[in-house]
């Protein structure tokens, strides 16, 4: 950090000048895996009502052409209304990336920012790389300086993200240090998100990124016209720190910039559901694989979680929705040990069918101190399990699957994205061939255009 300048202005400086050939070879590569991971899970949206309810939205406000693409509908619009929907559509199937550390999904918020802009500007692949891992760097310090307490109450995401889109946005658009620092301003002023909304299944988590990407998208391009922003959003004594959480540590934004890559350290989801069930899931499903137990062997199941867990997946008792179902810790592992997997059709067909609602009330969280202590660096799932017979079996998982110590390889990467596109019925497997091949050739782009072919 330069002499007296800000966390916040450390980090609107790295947005600003980070450069394509910093970015190491692999963190370039980690980029690309996740954007596959993200368009995939944009096309999975496609039919949503919450996601077509913003998409209507959209159409009614938006322009009727324009340079960015709409992936759900394949049309074109502003980068604004693209950005927002696009948002809208990646987090709805719950299979979007998460960075534990700051318990943020940067996927849904950067990309459709950063998307946008690139097809706006015909940026080349190796721009929009760029701009990507700046949005990533940015947003999952943020989330991690916001800490915790912040995570109780706000969705990380949708706070963070404002200032993650501004940034990716910020990069491609070529803000200067001092012009990225009001466009964080402008961003964080606008943040919110509450976790509210899961006590009644409302649709408030897709536009939480709906706005958090258009928004942070508004911000950029707002700075570039010349609209100042705080300078100090994050940590000033009226800021989103002082507003918003009461453990926040400001040396989390400034953490090792350009030598720790945040970007690679972040997760793949295996399970279609909120990345607090996947520890305890793939614990239960080691423990039946070792002991060769099936669902009707299982009397009870009692997770060991940290505090986050609970305070999110408590709230959700017996699900009315998928989406709710999500978020409920019986629901999900009752679907892993009856089908050996929580995914998009095992939700779709079976999250209210009476067998795993039956397991569902067999299974109760319990706060574990290890696990607490560990979190959010490290997400350990640990089950106990009574089985019908009296014995008491336990078992632990260190890495999720989908952690970058167990991550998804490119093969299982593109049999995922696959499935999500099949889900949505939004690309054809040709189609998504193609894609993934224009994917893993992106940092070759010499600009980035549209995708998928209009709609007939």
């Amino acid at each position: 950090m330069t002499e007296n300048a800000t966390p916040s202005a450390t980090l609107a400086a790295f947005a600003a000048g980070l450069q394509f050939d910093a970015i190491p070879a692999a963190v370039l590569r980690r980029t690309e895996d996740l954007f596959l991971d993200w368009f995939a899970s944009a096309l999975a949206g496609k039919g949503a009502r919450p996601v077509e309810a913003i998409e209507s939205y959209a159409r009614a406000m938006g322009p009727a052409e324009g340079s960015a693409e709409v992936l759900i509908s394949r049309r074109m619009t502003s980068p604004h209304f693209a950005a927002m929907v696009n948002a809208a559509a990646s987090h709805y199937a719950e299979q979007d990336d998460v960075h534990n550390g700051s318990v943020f999904h940067p996927a849904a918020v950067v990309f459709p920012a950063a998307l946008a802009v690139a097809q706006e500007l015909a940026a080349s692949g190796r721009e929009f790389l760029t701009a990507v891992v700046a949005g990533y760097e940015v947003g999952i310090r943020v989330g991690e300086f916001l800490g915790r307490s912040h995570y109780r109450i706000f969705h990380t995401t949708a706070t963070a993200g404002t200032l993650a889109a501004a940034a990716a946005a910020g990069r491609l658009l070529g803000l200067d240090a001092a012009t990225m620092l009001h466009a964080f301003g402008s961003a964080g002023t606008q943040a919110a998100g509450l976790w509210e909304f899961l006590r009644d299944a409302a649709d408030s988590k897709q536009l939480h990124t709906a706005h958090a990407a258009s928004s942070g998208l508004a911000s950029a391009y707002l700075a570039r016209a010349g609209l100042t922003g705080a300078r100090q959003i994050l940590e000033g004594p009226q800021g989103m720190a002082a507003g918003m959480s009461s453990d926040a540590d400001p040396a989390r934004l400034t953490d090792r910039l350009g030598t720790r890559w945040a970007t690679a350290e972040t997760s793949f989801k295996y399970h279609a559901s909120c990345r607090h069930t996947h520890p305890s899931a793939d614990a239960l499903l080691s423990l039946m694989q070792t002991h060769g137990l099936k669902a009707d062997d299982i009397e009870s199941v009692t997770t060991l979680v940290h505090q986050g867990a609970i305070d999110v997946l408590g709230r959700v008792t017996v699900p009315s929705t998928v989406h709710q179902a999500k978020f409920s810790m019986g629901t999900v592992l009752g679907l892993a040990a009856e089908y050996g997997y929580a995914g998009l059709n095992e939700f779709e067909q079976h999250f209210l069918a009476p067998r795993v609602a039956a397991f569902r009330d067999r299974v109760r969280m319990e706060l574990d101190p290890e696990v607490d202590a560990a979190y959010p660096q490290r997400w350990i799932g640990k089950v106990l399990v009574k089985t019908r017979d009296g014995r008491t079996l336990s078992a632990r998982v260190d890495e999720p699957k989908g952690d970058p110590g167990n991550t998804l390889t490119r093969a299982e990467l593109e049999d995922k994205a696959q499935r999500l596109a099949a889900y949505g019925k939004a690309a054809s497997a040709q189609e998504m061939q193609a894609l993934i091949a224009r994917i893993w050739a992106i940092a070759d782009a010499p600009h980035i255009g549209r995708w998928l072919a209009p709609a007939a």
